[in-house]
């Protein structure tokens, strides 16, 4: 019997005795899986030829065995067994590699994210949405040097972890995006939208091309649209060896402490996959696919990158096909989060608790970006059962108004940083940055806002979000429990100016401990509301920019019998857009 650690994947490989007529759409096969406290039936996937494949990890020390069962007539993938043991990583393991210490899951109040050890997860994360294509090649996972133009996926990957980061934004497929000389807004002749283009590729004649690192796409062609057979593929016929591409970059990324969130496809493919496919049981099989293949891996899933709904299916078709899936396949096996990229809130897009079963982590993002999506996380923090939130597409830096890595640029990302977080999405944060989420490489000509990602993966607002984690995580797991309280400021918010003016507040409920963040221009004389009347708090600012803890002139500060706090000035700042500062007050 085989020897695994735990949370390794484990692949069991079928060889069918028979032929099957496209395995993809119709053929399951599974192992039911039974190990220390688990029971669970596990689905594969057919991976070319005769071979199949499932895909599983222990969650627990001590033997497991599986027995093979199919959905067709074939003695070559039923009634097979096996088993393994599977021992625990040592801490040494685990401190070298994060991932080691198990998938992530809500903490025990539902707010924020954990490893199944329970060490606490603060996502810090990044929007490299294209890394499935040749845009972030993998090169063996050897690095070429450093952040520049060779710059491959190990370069980066190894920047983004010396800044902190834990997390990285990933669309799964891009099926409609190649350089075809046809426009990138393209519509077959009845006018379904065929592709929405990602970004131009500088010459605003054809969509980025989006092939993986040897060149392949995720379906084959051609497809069923008459207009344009090469352009729009077949979503019924898979190209495994694009998804052993994918594997091998999930695998690499897990394996450098990294847990993506892989998102299943974008929202503008939606209308020509309905028009030209049984709809929702194509993307059902798409989505058990998809799935199948990455159910071993420390990432947070997404059925689908819905960051806009106006050139994409109506809601309630994406919903059908979600639905769809989870009522024929269930919760992850292995219980990975469950998420989507949304267009203002996933609570108000799917619904919570019973009304979206499927759903295991909130977002709010996109439309809009500025303070008026800030207080949806604190509306989302209160509903029950709690479930924990982020905001996964904020300000982007550089593409939402201001010049990139400019002193405004820098103010707007930490207002979306500290702003979000303090009020209820303590599952962490994710960055954006012009250049960064299309994956622009391309020299020549550049893309109209001209950034590319070796620049962008320099700038200063993403080194700043390390800062970030320094700030919420202070007194360790405390944080978990903080609760947003704008109102115990006495001047929460003065103006309407995005990015400005505005501060934040979050407390523990034995009104204990304290987050504070002022945003840039907040008029003076705060006033901290709800402490322990009488109590001394000890006071120190942070600087968002250093992630330095500066000691409060006069602390330890005293709550009047009021429970009221008095904050004496903030530091001076020599540059006006420097003024932003977080705050922290614990009495022990």
């Amino acid at each position: 019997m085989t020897t695994t650690h735990l949370w390794e994947p484990v692949e069991i490989e079928l060889h069918a005795a028979r032929d099957h007529d496209n395995p993809y759409l119709n053929v399951d096969v599974w192992v039911d899986l039974v190990g220390p406290n688990f029971e669970r039936r596990c689905f594969g996937f057919w991976d070319g030829g005769d071979t199949y494949r499932v895909r599983v990890v222990a969650t627990a020390p001590g033997a497991w065995s599986w027995t093979s069962g199919c959905s067709v007539d074939d003695e070559g993938l039923a009634g097979k067994t096996g088993g393994f043991e599977a021992c625990a990583w040592s801490d040494a393991e685990k401190d070298v590699n994060p991932c080691r210490r198990g998938f992530l899951r809500s903490t025990p109040n539902g707010h924020a994210l954990q490893h199944a050890d329970g060490t606490p997860f603060f996502l810090l994360g990044d929007t490299w949405w294209s890394i499935p294509s040749f845009r972030w090649p993998l090169n063996d996972g050897k690095a070429n040097g450093g952040v520049g133009p060779a710059m491959g996926l190990p370069d980066a990957v190894a920047f983004r972890r010396s800044q902190g980061y834990n997390c990285l934004g990933i669309v799964a497929v891009h099926p409609c995006w190649l350089n075809d000389g046809k426009p990138s807004s393209l519509k077959d002749e009845d006018g379904t939208v065929i592709r929405a283009a990602w970004r131009q590729n500088g010459t605003g004649k054809s969509a980025k091309d989006m092939h993986d690192d040897e060149g392949n796409r995720p379906f084959l062609t051609p497809g069923r649209c008459a207009a344009h057979p090469e352009t729009v593929p077949d979503f019924d016929r898979i190209n495994h060896t694009y998804f052993r591409s994918l594997d091998r970059k999930i695998a690499y990324l897990n394996q450098q402490g990294i847990v993506p969130f892989v998102e299943a496809s974008r929202r503008d493919v939606g209308r020509v996959w309905a028009k030209y496919h049984e709809w929702p049981t194509s993307y059902v099989r798409y989505l058990r696919y998809l799935f199948a293949r990455l159910q071993p891996y420390n990432v947070i899933m997404s059925p689908l990158h819905l960051d806009a709904v106006a050139v994409t299916l109506p809601v309630s078709q994406w919903r059908q096909a979600i639905d769809a899936w989870y009522a024929g396949w269930g919760s992850m096996p292995f219980g990975q989060p469950v998420s989507t990229n949304i267009n203002y809130s996933t609570a108000e897009t799917w619904g919570h608790g019973d009304t979206a079963p499927w759903l295991t982590l909130h977002q709010t993002g996109n439309n809009p970006r500025g303070h008026a999506i800030y207080d949806e996380l604190s509306h989302i923090h209160r509903l029950a059962p709690a479930i924990p939130a982020l905001n996964g597409e904020p300000y982007y830096a550089g593409w939402c108004g201001a010049k990139g890595n400019t002193p405004e640029d820098n103010v707007r990302a930490r207002s979306a940083m500290y702003g979000n977080v303090l009020c209820g999405g303590l599952a962490g944060h994710i960055y954006g940055a012009d250049g960064l989420w299309g994956g622009d490489i391309e020299a020549e000509p550049r893309d109209a806002c001209g950034t590319m990602t070796w620049e962008a993966l320099k700038w200063t607002s993403g080194d700043q979000m390390k800062h970030l984690a320094t700030f919420v995580m202070s007194e360790g797991s405390r944080y978990v429990d903080l609760e947003p309280h704008r109102e115990l400021l006495e001047a929460p918010r003065r103006g309407d100016r995005d990015y400005h003016l505005w501060s934040y507040c979050m407390r523990t409920p034995d009104r204990r401990f304290y987050l504070v963040y002022f945003e840039h221009g907040v008029k003076w004389e705060a006033v901290v509301d709800g402490a322990i009347a009488g109590a001394s708090y000890e006071a120190h600012w942070f600087d968002p920019r250093t992630g330095e803890w500066l000691d409060v002139e006069g602390a330890p500060l005293s709550a009047d019998m009021r429970g009221r706090i008095r904050v004496p000035d903030r530091p001076v700042s020599a540059d006006e857009l420097e003024s932003d500062w977080g705050l922290r007050l614990v009495t022990r």
